[in-house]
């Protein structure tokens, strides 16, 4: 049992690459094969992931499952992996979508098979790589080991215009991602200074950042967000996502929507926090840039929905509305926003996946994402109407669904600080209400008004496969959250104590720019109180 709490990280992080490569090995001609070699080890790579459940202890503070060798010595950097609450909680969110999106282009998938099944696997390593990652220097390389897979399927698999939003996609990334190694290297030589081993290791770095100077604090956050921003992505980097949206296949969608976009919420709360400067007067001007760009992400997207025809694209930008929520509740600086905006992170991978797979469905059976060409669809398939009217009241945050639980959390923990930023948060739930049933509304009731759509099939049992998992943790989560809040008491509480160590001197709740930034860990521990569950 040591044993495989010693190498679980690494054999949930390869599974998926041991299928592609197990996949070259097959014939281009055996396609049925790469089919199912594909679906099996998406299986397998949930299968694994499996045992976390029982064995992740969210009682205690700080890193499970350490793995650590040495790959690189001459510079520092170790084969580390690690996981917290909140990265348990990533994990198995990808191994399910990557498990539901594989088996989703069953049908879907026609030409270059085997290609699409070995690249949506090494995507799922690499994704699986960034949240497991304790080492800047492999963090990095998985970071950009995804980028590729996604370039290709998105430029293969996708739609009329898949090369435009692949290059756009990879440009935009890649931009990021170079000033994100340019902050990592500054980081790295910048804790060198102070005599110690250079060292790539996150913690051991981010600890060392405590101490730089605020000017080198502020650039280096801004380094950071730079990248992080273009992935979530947030007001005004977001011009890549529709497209991409628009023109990958479904499955690319689904785990685009579903995990892609978390890595840059999973880079705030790690490396972006840990770096704000000390200085109030800092500290308070990033803070509120940063929550400007979210509010306007919030209003803005939700607006842009609107003026849509297409099905997917409109889903696209309620990404960057509902996104922004996570980001406020990041910068909130509080329990409950932070707390909120990770299992709100969790909520969106779960409704938006499954309002992509939706779309698919109808794609599936008429080619065509207008809306216009739909119409009265509750009819011909009264069951599809059932779970789309399900996944949209989840995703518009009705009450015992999970989109609820992590907007009314994130709200609590934002107008702790500021009532306003709460108002205009709250400006964006209603207008998602107003896109959502409208969008509803236009597809499924009413007269069918295309001859095409009066026999259209209803959902068959891979379909069924698809969603029902995903309803299933809707409710869960809207109607019994405790233990998703569990697993985050202890990463969000050592978080918080670190970047607004205020929160928990005193009784009085204080906005966390009102005072200056303690240095972590300067709070005497018999000082500190203990976590009040956000959500119960």
């Amino acid at each position: 049992m040591a044993l495989l709490d010693h190498h679980l990280l690494s054999v949930i992080l390869f599974t998926p690459l041991a299928g592609a490569l197990l996949l070259l090995l097959v014939p281009r001609a055996m396609e049925n094969a790469h089919r199912v070699l594909g679906n099996v080890f998406g299986v397998l790579g949930f299968v694994v992931s499996l045992p976390l459940l029982a064995r992740f202890r969210p009682d205690v503070a700080g890193y499970q499952f350490r793995e650590n060798a040495d790959w690189i010595p001459s510079i520092g950097a170790h084969y580390s992996l690690g996981m917290d609450g909140i990265s348990f909680l990533l994990v198995l969110l990808t191994t399910l979508l990557g498990m539901i999106s594989i088996l989703s282009s069953w049908k879907a998938i026609q030409l270059r098979k085997k290609e699409y099944y070995i690249l949506f696997l090494l995507l799922q390593t690499g994704m699986l790589g960034v949240f497991l990652s304790l080492d800047f220097f492999l963090f990095y390389v998985f970071w950009e080991v995804m980028l590729v897979p996604m370039y290709f399927l998105i430029g293969v698999w996708g739609s009329e215009r898949r090369l435009y939003a692949a290059i756009k996609f990879f440009l935009y990334t890649l931009a990021g991602s170079v000033v994100m190694l340019l902050g990592i290297l500054a980081v790295y030589f910048n804790a060198a200074k102070s005599g110690a081993p250079p060292t790539f290791d996150v913690p051991t770095l981010l600890a060392a950042a405590q101490q730089f100077p605020d000017g080198l604090k502020v650039w280096l956050f801004w380094g950071f967000f730079f990248a992080f921003a273009i992935k979530v992505p947030m007001f005004p980097f977001h011009t890549w996502l529709p497209d991409a949206h628009t023109e990958a296949p479904t499955a690319g969608s689904v785990i685009l929507a579903g995990v892609l976009l978390k890595m840059g919420t999973y880079g705030f709360v790690r490396f972006s926090l840990p770096l704000l400067p000390a200085d109030a007067a800092l500290r308070g001007k990033i803070i509120h840039i940063v929550v400007l760009l979210s509010l306007v992400g919030i209003v803005y997207g939700a607006l842009v929905c609107m003026m849509q025809k297409d099905m997917k694209r409109l889903i696209a930008y309620s990404s960057v509305s509902h996104l922004g929520f996570c980001t406020l509740g990041i910068f909130a600086l509080t329990p409950h926003g932070l707390a909120g905006s990770i299992l709100q992170q969790i909520n969106h991978g779960i409704s938006t996946g499954a309002l992509f797979l939706i779309v698919g469905v109808l794609y599936e059976r008429r080619h065509t994402r207008l809306i216009s060409e739909f119409g009265g669809l509750s009819t011909p398939m009264p069951n599809f109407a059932a779970i789309y009217m399900i996944v949209s009241l989840s995703s518009l945050g009705m009450p015992l669904l999970n989109g609820f639980i992590g907007e009314f959390t994130i709200l609590r923990g934002v107008f702790e600080v500021n009532k306003t930023w709460a108002a205009w948060a709250a400006l964006g739930v209603i207008l998602g209400a107003a896109y959502l049933l409208w969008l509803y509304q236009r597809v499924m009731f009413g007269a069918v008004t295309k001859p095409e759509n009066e026999k259209l099939p209803d959902l068959n049992l891979r379909e069924y496969a698809t969603l029902l998992p995903l309803v299933v943790l809707a409710f869960w989560i809207g109607i019994y959250p405790k233990p998703f809040f569990r697993y985050l008491e202890k990463p969000v509480q050592l978080i918080v104590e670190m970047v607004n160590p205020g929160y928990y001197k005193s009784a009085e709740v204080k906005s966390p720019i009102d005072g200056p930034l303690p240095v972590a860990g300067s709070i005497p521990r018999s000082e500190k109180v203990n976590v009040e569950e956000p959500a119960k």
